[in-house]
């Protein structure tokens, strides 16, 4: 329980302007994303992640969706949503003061994907 404190407030940076109220919400939503669609996890870089997801119209969707939702309250992250050749990505780049951010992002999706990796 502690841990997931700890990622939820790395996750959450103070320069986000989403009420605080709904902040758990749109954890829960990533996490739910990553459970049911990540293939993949990828660092290709300190400042970017890369997530190769089951391709889908809907997940396509969705991830569309929820990166254009988190960007407008923590517009410091880069979302690139490519599909192509039957493939579904998401790359997420921040500035390097938002490094940790990203690494609690990448531990949140390591940790949802888990079992449907398994």
């Amino acid at each position: 329980m502690t841990e997931d404190i700890a990622l939820d407030q790395q996750w959450v940076p103070s320069s986000c302007t989403l009420p605080t109220a709904e902040q758990p919400l749109r954890v829960a939503e990533f996490d739910a994303l990553f459970a049911a669609a990540v293939q993949t996890i990828a660092r290709p870089w300190p400042r970017r992640l890369r997530l190769e997801l089951v391709f889908s119209p809907d997940n396509a969707a969705r991830a569309a969706e929820l990166s254009a939702r988190e960007n407008g309250c923590c517009s410091f992250f880069t979302f690139t949503l490519t599909i192509a050749d039957g493939s579904l990505a998401v790359e997420v780049t921040v500035p390097t003061q938002h490094v940790e951010v990203l690494d609690a992002l990448q531990a949140r999706a390591s940790t949802a994907a888990a079992p449907a990796r398994a």
